[in-house]
């Protein structure tokens, strides 16, 4: 990778599953441009984890607003990038499970999915997406560590649906590679092998991507389908 590169890295992953820290720690490492997810800005987080189907369409339409103002930038640096959480996520996990749950109605999702559409011709996807999956049991223990109020609320029920959407979600995504790392016992900001790790699959994926001749690291694949799905891998 030529330090000149504007390669797009996006992190993937649930709520606590440790995508923000890692941006930080990658956007250090490698120095690059680091775009980070508003949360603690969002007006309608604290109401929304007290009533989800109130709120659902106010919260998620103000983070698919911040995100589409995110990739405008993204569209125009000429540096390398790296981004906490990619706008899919918003529409195809979040958003979508609040529908399904019947947290958000048909109409507004209908709404949201029209401003969603609308807005993905102006898209530049990410040159890899890395998901990181973790246990809900993990994730819960990191959330209540950061000490957020209106993260206090957030009930274990729906941090598991969104585990599961996450699981649906990365293994059809066909957008572009993808490396799935399992967090779960991992802990990249406290214990320097477990970033050294991660550091080492990220940038060998990026060295292929640059370099097709280059062997892919033998990762698991990440469905039985390897053949369709030959640019997904996961590390456990």
């Amino acid at each position: 990778m030529t330090e000149n590169s504007n390669f797009f890295l996006a992190i993937a992953g649930n709520i606590g599953s440790g995508k923000s820290s890692l941006t930080t720690l990658l956007s250090q490492h490698f120095q690059w441009k680091a775009f980070y997810e508003i949360v603690e800005q969002n007006p309608y987080l604290t109401d929304f984890y007290a009533d989800m189907r109130r709120w659902s369409f106010h919260t998620q339409m103000f983070f698919l607003s911040r995100r589409f103002r995110h990739l405008n930038e993204i569209q125009n640096t000429k540096e390398p990038i790296v981004q906490d959480r990619s706008i899919y996520e918003d529409a195809e996990v979040f958003a979508k499970n609040l529908y399904l749950s019947g947290q958000m109605d048909e109409r507004d999702y209908k709404t949201y999915l029209d401003h969603f559409q609308m807005m993905s011709s102006y898209f530049r996807t990410p040159d890899l997406l890395v998901y990181l999956k973790s246990d809900v049991d993990t994730i819960s223990q990191r959330i209540s560590q950061r000490g957020r109020n209106f993260e206090s609320q957030i009930d274990v029920g729906y941090l598991k649906r969104l585990n599961d959407m996450y699981d649906q979600w990365s293994d059809s995504y066909q957008r572009g590679p993808i490396v799935i790392i399992d967090v779960s016992k991992k802990d990249f900001v406290n214990r320097a092998e477990d970033l050294r790790q991660i550091v080492s699959i990220i940038r060998w994926e990026i060295e292929c991507l640059q370099n097709p001749s280059q062997t892919a690291l033998p990762l698991k694949a990440s469905s039985q389908d390897k053949a369709r799905k030959a640019h997904q891998r996961e590390l456990t």
